[in-house]
């Protein structure tokens, strides 16, 4: 499995989503406090972000917690809009670059806390070679974020051991899944975080229950039951 991270909100730095808070990403990739699957997330990290309307990402394949060059770097890199992720390869998936969250179509950021077999998963020619993760979100890129609840929906009843929490972001708006693993939402007065598992302790963090569609935008937050899920 994996753990990942969203925001939607007014400029922040990065490092106060991902390193700074008491259990940050960060120390969600060797303590994760909610993870059903697997103890650690040490086999690489991803952050993408918006400037303005083009997103940028910094991705590596080495545990984060031991990333000197973005730890220094992360306090000065600013933005509205922010997908992370931290990582666990499902077993027999390469550990590398092109593997590794948040994946792109050039308009949204992308990442999958889960596993799906390949098998319902049709192929592409940049994607077949890689992993479920890049093979999930290929699909997703290609028929839409709109379309986002009927591809978790088919792909649920087509692999009914997959686990399919996804977010995603395209700088003004972000979408989330929880299928198979855990998510929460926090309403800042600055914005909003999407996460795996919270990052502190605050009291006004809320868990999203299992087979649901967040929605985030500035006017708000939206959870719908995925339509025709038990």
């Amino acid at each position: 499995m994996c753990r990942h991270l969203g925001w939607l909100g007014r400029d922040v730095a990065i490092s106060t989503l991902v390193l700074d808070p008491p259990h940050s990403l960060r120390v969600q990739s060797y303590a994760p406090r909610r993870q059903k699957h697997g103890m650690m997330n040490a086999d690489g990290w991803g952050v993408g972000f918006f400037d303005r309307a083009t997103p940028r990402r910094w991705r590596s394949t080495t545990p984060l917690w031991g990333d000197v060059s973005f730890d220094s770097v992360a306090p000065a890199l600013r933005s509205h809009c922010v997908v992370a992720s931290v990582r666990s390869a499902t077993i027999g998936m390469p550990i590398e670059l092109s593997a590794t969250a948040p994946f792109t179509d050039g308009r949204w950021l992308l990442a999958h806390n889960g596993v799906v077999d390949r098998a319902v998963l049709p192929a592409t020619a940049s994607a077949e070679p890689i992993c479920d993760s890049t093979l999930l979100a290929a699909l997703i890129f290609s028929r839409g974020l709109d379309a986002l609840d009927e591809v978790i929906l088919q792909l649920g009843a087509d692999d009914p051991n997959a686990r399919l929490n996804i977010l995603a972001a395209n700088g003004s708006r972000m979408l989330a899944t929880t299928w198979g693993d855990t998510l929460s939402v926090l309403r800042r007065a600055d914005g909003v975080v999407l996460a795996s598992e919270p990052y502190d302790d605050d009291p006004n963090w809320q868990d999203i229950p299992d087979r649901h569609l967040v929605d985030v935008t500035p006017d708000g937050v939206t959870i719908t039951a995925l339509r025709g899920s038990r």
